[in-house]
């Protein structure tokens, strides 16, 4: 069994942390919402803006810039709708939209990543012109998608099961507490060396401070 002195251990979450400290290690959603009400933090905005809050706040400095809300359209399309129907500006993924795209496309079709960011940029564009983008898209949506930082369990676990297919969720979850225990780097957002080792599951190494999936 390895020798543990030494190991770095995750500080608790306080506001006598500096900013650099904050970024090396992995907290929740649930713990950073705790120190944002703590600080006075807004908490909107989705976890990774919430960490940069965070860090500036801790560092006394002044929070990123909120992106301006784009105001609501008044006016969304209703049926019935044809392919030389123009989107207008802040349409909506409606059930008008999707009962079209259904007619034009098959059953199969679904608002993807894709068709929501046509939808929502594609203003003075035709649903035939949507409808074109869907196909010339599907390609590249069969493809695994890069998922968000701020979904990090999820990307996680999709890597963890693709290099151990017989592995367990369980082993998995281990496995994704060792991986948060870890300290990063503040400047590349990258995981360092692992701290406490704790016992092996399918040959996997795991290690760090115990944690739930939820709360993420």
């Amino acid at each position: 069994m390895s020798s543990n002195k030494g190991a770095e251990v995750r500080p608790e979450l306080t506001a006598a942390l500096s900013g650099d400290e904050f970024s090396r290690w992995y907290w929740t959603l649930a713990e950073l919402t705790v120190l944002a009400r703590e600080l006075g933090v807004p908490r909107g905005g989705g976890k990774a803006v919430l960490t940069e809050r965070l860090r500036a706040a801790l560092d006394g400095g002044a929070a990123p810039a909120e992106p301006p809300r784009r105001r609501s359209a008044s006016r969304q399309l209703a049926a019935p709708v044809d392919g030389f129907t123009v989107i207008p500006e802040g349409q909506r993924c409606s059930q008008v939209l999707r009962e079209y795209f259904r007619r034009e496309i098959g059953a199969g079709f679904h608002f993807d990543a894709s068709m929501r960011a046509f939808v929502g940029e594609g203003a003075g564009r035709t649903l035939a012109d949507a409808v074109a983008h869907w196909h010339a898209t599907r390609e590249t949506a069969a493809r695994p998608q890069e998922i968000s930082p701020q979904f990090e369990l999820n990307r996680f676990l999709r890597n963890w099961h693709a290099e151990h297919p017989a592995g367990t969720r369980a082993e998995a979850l281990v496995a994704w507490r060792a991986h948060r225990g870890r300290h990063r780097d503040p400047a590349t957002g990258a995981m360092g060396s692992a701290g406490a080792q704790a016992p092996h599951q399918r040959s996997v190494d795991v290690s760090g401070p115990g944690d739930t999936a939820p709360g993420s």
